[in-house]
């Protein structure tokens, strides 16, 4: 499987965990990493640069931090570009039928913060719905999302954890050993209040 990790960060120089993660996995074979924010610092998205791109791939990875329960602008700027009526959706709108969609997501509030009895009062997988629709019109299928919780107080040995599971969960993807049919069931399983992503057992 072929694997595209589109990443935004409007402050990458300031992120300790996404550095962490992109570091662990920049180098990884099989696996092409392009940074949003590096590529179109003007906000200047080329769909008919881009759109060729997504073509070439399975998976489409977006990883960001989870800004105010969403995506960074570009990466807002992007999809609403980028995933052209007649293309990506609508009639004869079927370039990326059958590929699947993905996040990585860090999140300042820690795993309880982002529960029905937590501060936020609803779970990360119930505000990604935006995103899990988006895959739903473009005929994609949603992956679970591989959230780090808690990024202001996440200690380095748990960070070096999640970037660890991070690298093991793209590894059996691109090498096809990960359980497609068993991650789509999981997506489409997880309860109202549920935090996937927290260091799957199975990537651990």
């Amino acid at each position: 499987m072929k694997i595209l990790i589109l990443f935004a960060h409007p402050a990458f120089e300031r992120s300790r965990v996404h550095a962490r993660l992109i570091k662990a996995v920049r180098t990884l074979p099989g696996i092409t990493l392009r940074d949003l924010y590096e590529e179109y610092p003007d906000f200047d998205v080329l769909p008919k640069l881009e759109q060729p791109l997504l073509e070439q791939f399975d998976l489409v990875i977006l990883q960001h931090p989870f800004y105010w329960y969403s995506g960074p602008a570009l990466l807002k700027q992007w999809m609403d570009l980028v995933l052209e009526h007649g293309w990506a959706y609508g009639k004869d709108g079927t370039a990326l039928k059958g590929k699947y969609l993905m996040q990585v997501i860090s999140t300042g509030g820690n795993a309880h913060a982002y529960s029905p009895e937590g501060h936020h009062g609803h779970a990360v997988y119930d505000f990604l719905l935006p995103f899990r629709q988006t895959a739903a019109l473009c005929h994609m299928e949603y992956l679970p999302p591989y959230v780090v919780p808690g990024s202001a107080h996440i200690d380095e040995a748990e960070l070096g954890r999640y970037a660890d599971g991070y690298v093991q969960l793209l590894q059996s993807l691109s090498a096809g050993t990960a359980d497609l049919k068993a991650l789509l069931r999981e997506a489409e399983a997880i309860a109202p209040g549920g935090m996937p992503g927290q260091l799957p057992a199975r990537f651990s």
